[in-house]
């Protein structure tokens, strides 16, 4: 099925989803020292909610997780301020044309940055509404990493400017993070992508409606090129919600 929007041709029939399944096992990436997710019936006496244990018609489960901590995810400013801004309420569009680059970061000291050269060199005169970066190499093993203290690589603030000063407002990158691990708390691509210059006072002109989604997977057989974007998430009014992009093929 094709279909025809703004001028644009998709093919719906063929969805690329770039979105990480939250399992409760040791496939399930992991970030931030948590543990892997909770996925378990419930319990209430010697009543089981799992039909294969033959005292219920329904599987009936309680589900423990941490969006940014156990799989793809779509946050909004609300991450990084003190007062309270939802994703729920933050983004209210779900279609976007998106540029898929893949990028192999520097290393730098003992770290690997995604430096502003190599996005602007990739992006060269495209202007999306969304950029997803995929990093290199791409080894499947991303979708099963537990990140923890690993130091993953990240993005300078210089390239989260660019991509802001850019316009692009949605930003979706194969890493836990667009900042490095261990910090200090300075969170400085976050700050800069959401134009965020207070976070206990959140200034006018700061992209409230601009997204960061953290931990997708883009396999190999998505080639780098321009696609259109459906930012898909569950509605929680929270911070992050855990998220489902999806990508059709643009002609």
């Amino acid at each position: 099925m094709k279909a025809t929007i703004n001028n644009i041709q998709i093919d719906l029939s063929k969805p690329h989803d770039i979105s990480i399944p939250l399992t409760n096992n040791d496939q399930n990436p992991i970030a931030w020292y948590q543990n892997r997710p909770e996925i378990e019936p419930v319990t209430m006496g010697d009543w089981i909610g799992k039909v294969s244990e033959g005292k219920s018609s329904t599987n009936f489960n309680n589900i423990f997780f941490n969006p940014h901590a156990h799989g793809t995810h779509t946050e909004c400013l609300g991450h990084i301020t003190r007062d309270f801004y939802s994703i729920n309420q933050c983004l209210k569009q779900f279609f976007f044309t998106a540029e898929l680059i893949s990028v192999e970061p520097k290393v730098v000291g003992e770290d690997l940055i995604i430096t502003k050269e190599q996005i602007e060199l990739a992006l060269g005169e495209n202007s999306p509404e969304a950029i997803v970066i995929r990093t290199l190499p791409n080894p499947e093993s991303k979708k099963h990493l537990n990140y923890s203290n690993t130091n993953p690589p990240y993005l300078e603030e210089a390239a989260a400017i660019y991509i802001r000063e850019k316009g692009i407002q949605h930003l979706l990158i194969d890493l836990p993070s667009v900042d490095k691990e261990h910090d200090e708390g300075k969170l400085l691509a976050h700050k800069a992508f959401w134009n965020v210059k207070d976070v206990n006072q959140v200034n006018e002109d700061a992209r409230f409606n601009c997204t960061i989604t953290e931990m997708i997977y883009v396999n190999e057989e998505i080639q780098d090129g321009s696609y259109f974007l459906n930012l898909q998430f569950a509605s929680f009014e929270n911070d992050a919600s855990p998220s489902k992009p999806v990508l059709y093929k643009m002609f």
